[in-house]
């Protein structure tokens, strides 16, 4: 008896294998998910100005990375103490004007460079929502706690969706038009916008997402109709009770490996993943002569992956 829906994923026919360089952009689960690329070692580059949920804001970032923008002065803002940029999470923010706009350019070169190389980009939308800076009239990617009353916030409609789709995807191929490029919906409740409103904002992401991809290369990974159809039960989310627990994101990652990395890269992320919990491993007694054979052996099995795949980094201290 089949308890449960699965929904069909075609296979990828631009599937992941460890020579693929990787950009992960979007919502806080684009972040759980590189989490995943890089305890198995692939090369990605995630999120370089940090957490975005919404895609206009995503569309100006990479459009930043395009043009190769330059942030001054006139780009950041001083609240609270702290200097902020509205364009970038506040993960950047600085107590110093210059260390800011510093680290604003570094994320441009980094983006630039990440998508110069990629031969994936993983967009993940988290919401539709968004606020508009009322004296700028500029959308905002991160309020960073500036009142309210200084921002209209506004449902984006699905054609405005599909048009920042549309300019983030002629930005990608600007830079690297052999880019293939993966969107999804976060799976992430977003209730503090409200219980229909969040529903509202997913249902405009997807149309737009749709639309776009009828007249694109782009493809679509359903993070989010996994989340609400196979796992169908509050025991797959966290604490909060909005985002993915664990066992939801690893059930959503092997649907994402099952469906678009190649099966001659699964030998290595076994071994990779074996590596991995090696280094977790806590022993009591960590001077007897079985550990430090162990240990031994353990960084001869790193050394020969590292030989294949200089990129590799394993570290005991990140474990």
């Amino acid at each position: 008896m089949q308890f449960r829906t699965e929904i069909p994923i075609a296979e990828s026919s631009h599937k992941l294998d460890y020579k693929s360089s990787i950009v992960s952009l979007g919502s806080c689960f684009a972040e759980s998910m590189a989490e995943k690329f890089g305890y198995y070692q692939f090369r990605n580059t995630v999120n370089p100005f940090g957490i975005i949920f919404q895609p206009l804001a995503l569309a100006k970032i990479i459009r930043f990375a395009a043009v190769q923008k330059k942030f001054t002065e006139a780009d950041v803002f001083h609240s609270n103490d702290t200097w902020h940029c509205f364009d970038a999470h506040s993960a950047l923010s600085n107590v110093y004007r210059d260390d800011l706009i510093d680290s604003l350019n570094a994320s441009t070169a980094q983006l630039y460079r990440g998508l110069e190389n990629a031969t994936h980009l993983i967009v993940t939308l988290g919401t539709a929502w968004v606020y508009k800076h009322d004296q700028t009239n500029e959308y905002v990617a991160n309020c960073h706690k500036v009142p309210q009353r200084y921002f209209s916030k506004q449902l984006l409609s699905v054609d405005a969706i599909a048009d920042s789709l549309k300019q983030l995807i002629n930005s990608v191929y600007a830079i690297n038009p052999d880019c293939h490029i993966i969107f999804t919906v976060s799976p992430v409740r977003h209730i503090k916008d409200g219980f229909v409103e969040n529903q509202q904002s997913k249902a405009n992401l997807i149309s737009a997402l749709h639309n776009t991809l009828a007249s694109s290369d782009a493809a679509y990974f359903p993070s989010y109709e996994i989340m609400m159809d196979e796992l169908r039960d509050y025991r797959f989310y966290a604490e909060d009770m909005l985002h993915p627990n664990q066992t939801a994101v690893d059930y959503i990652w092997q649907r994402f490996v099952d469906t678009h990395i190649k099966e001659s890269a699964y030998a290595v992320m076994n071994k990779v993943g074996s590596i991995q919990k090696s280094l977790a491993h806590r022993p009591f007694n960590p001077d007897t002569s079985q550990h430090l054979a162990f240990q031994e052996k353990l960084q001869e099995q790193v050394a020969k992956l590292q030989s294949r795949f200089p990129h590799m980094v394993f570290s005991q201290e990140s474990q």
